[in-house]
């Protein structure tokens, strides 16, 4: 209760600013849901100040932010050189997973080949021992945090097949799968673990798990991160104050995501 009331007299003591008494938060649509949640409770602590979360894709976020039509852009992939000159800060980290239907038979792929899905040399499930099945590839569009991390970290420079089937956020990928036995996407780990709707595959034989996250052994993850035209102040200030506080990382915890604050799974 102590650290409870500490931090509501320290964000007190940081509120107004922004836009008035309001932010708006804008950018990647992997951090948006989480974003929308840490908002909801920071209003119930603050009521009349308002944060508005916007979607939009990474690079809409950073650029929103830069033009400053945001208080505060949203990232789901490491910032460009150029980013980087913006004032920036890692709040989680998120697994990036594989999935496919719960009646697809295997549970284990290599990066080769899925690399081989993803660019299309690998057509049919019978070719790397499932099904003899078509496999109906699913990707994220061009711009999402999402895929860009999936290309910087699985394709190492490939291009995706343009007969993928394109989707614009993570749970329209996972709903696509949940649908077709020969479908495979990727999503956040948070909701590929979410309910039994899809089947995180085990990549390299390490299972996606947040334990082989943290240890370093499943190597797919990315960072969730904010960035702000110049030092952050006001109430766009009081919101990134929450979102790192012991609370705020704990509700990230608590929604999958890994603190990057040491908050406890």
């Amino acid at each position: 209760m102590a650290l409870v009331v500490a931090f509501i007299l320290l964000l007190t003591a940081c509120g107004g600013g922004g836009r008035g008494e309001s932010v708006i938060v804008a950018g990647s649509t992997s951090v948006q849901p989480y974003a929308e949640i840490l908002a909801e409770e920071y209003t119930i602590i603050f009521s009349g100040k308002q944060v508005d979360v916007q979607g939009g894709g990474s690079s809409a976020g950073t650029r929103a932010a830069l033009s400053g039509t945001a208080d505060i852009g949203m990232s789901s992939r490491m910032l460009t050189a150029e980013e980087q000159q913006m004032w920036n800060i890692e709040i989680a980290r998120d697994g990036l997973v594989l999935i496919t239907h719960p009646r697809n038979p295997l549970t284990n792929l290599t990066l080769e080949q899925v690399q081989g899905i993803y660019t299309g040399e690998i057509t049919h499930w019978s070719q790397i021992g499932g099904g003899d099945s078509r496999i109906h590839v699913v990707t994220r569009e061009e711009g999402s945090g999402t895929r860009g991390a999936f290309e910087e970290m699985v394709m190492g420079g490939l291009l995706i097949s343009q007969r993928a089937i394109v989707q614009n956020t993570n749970g329209s990928v996972r709903q696509l799968v949940s649908g077709d036995v020969n479908a495979i996407g990727f999503i956040s780990l948070g909701l590929a673990l979410a309910g039994d709707s899809v089947k995180a595959m085990a990549l390299d034989g390490v299972p996606a798990t947040w334990e082989n996250v943290m240890d370093g052994s499943y190597t797919l993850f990315r960072p969730f991160i904010f960035v702000a035209n110049g030092e952050p102040e006001g109430l766009a200030k009081s919101f990134i104050d929450y979102v790192m506080s012991p609370a705020g990382q704990q509700i990230l915890v608590n929604e999958g995501l890994i603190s990057t604050t040491g908050g406890t799974q």
